[in-house]
């Protein structure tokens, strides 16, 4: 079934209707070529309860499709905590596939970030540029995969600046390939609990430096290892996403 997201404005405060604009009007009617009677999902865009609410197709006009309500999944498809990822800026388009798998995998933000051994680097211009497509690219993911938000990436930030954006979540992580044993790795995963709000911070390339992981350990930023294999900065998240997804929702 497909999945959309719109603005609380495009449904009736009772939830009844929905009505569908612009591109996403395009798309079920002229490309997924959808008929009245069948049926699709919403999610509101500045909700994050985490409920999915169903609709069959009523209407389409020249410039609209009208839902009708079917029914409402309060439970939703989010992970009952939230995971914020830190991604140092990686080579050539790389942060688009990054960003791609972990709004699959449950991430709640996306935060790209300049370290010392970056070896992109964003004027304000690109910056904002590339944030408007990364930001794109996040909604097209949350819409294939269901979710009930649409997670944010923001602007880059500096490693200072992730570091305190961080400082109030419960759980803060450092894939490191010094960092202890698996079995250390899977005693703090095991102590994570549902609620909790979850940073991850990836390295670029080469690695953090050493004078980085010293700042996170100054800041209660926890070395963890994720085998003993080194991952390359496009896989390290999604696996550490994808160890936080199933002990979240076993």
């Amino acid at each position: 079934m497909y999945h959309f997201f719109v603005d609380s404005s495009q449904i009736t405060p009772d939830f009844k209707k929905v009505e569908i604009t612009g591109g996403d009007f395009n798309h079920i009617a002229n490309v997924l070529r959808m008929h009245i009677g069948e049926q699709f999902s919403v999610s509101i865009r500045d909700d994050d309860s985490g409920k999915e609410i169903f609709y069959e197709i009523e209407e389409i006009t020249d410039s609209s499709v009208i839902g009708n309500l079917c029914f409402i999944e309060e439970a939703g498809n989010e992970l009952p905590s939230k995971i914020y990822l830190f991604q140092a800026l990686p080579k050539v388009d790389k942060m688009e596939l990054i960003i791609q798998k972990a709004v699959e995998l449950g991430a709640y933000e996306i935060i790209p970030m300049s370290t010392k051994r970056c070896v992109v680097k964003l004027d304000e211009k690109k910056a904002l540029s590339k944030q408007k497509r990364w930001q794109a690219i996040a909604e097209a993911a949350a819409k294939q995969s269901k979710r009930a938000i649409i997670p944010e990436v923001a602007m880059p930030m500096t490693m200072k600046q992730a570091i305190d954006f961080a400082l109030g979540m419960e759980v803060k992580l450092i894939p490191y390939e010094n960092a202890k044993g698996i079995e250390a790795t899977k005693e703090i995963i095991d102590n994570i609990k549902p609620g909790h709000n979850i940073a991850v911070f990836i390295g670029p390339e080469g690695g953090f430096s050493e004078e980085e992981i010293a700042l996170c350990r100054e800041n209660d930023i926890k070395p963890i290892t994720l085998g003993k294999r080194i991952l390359r900065t496009e896989t390290a998240g999604f696996t550490i996403i994808s160890w936080l997804m199933y002990h979240l929702e076993s």
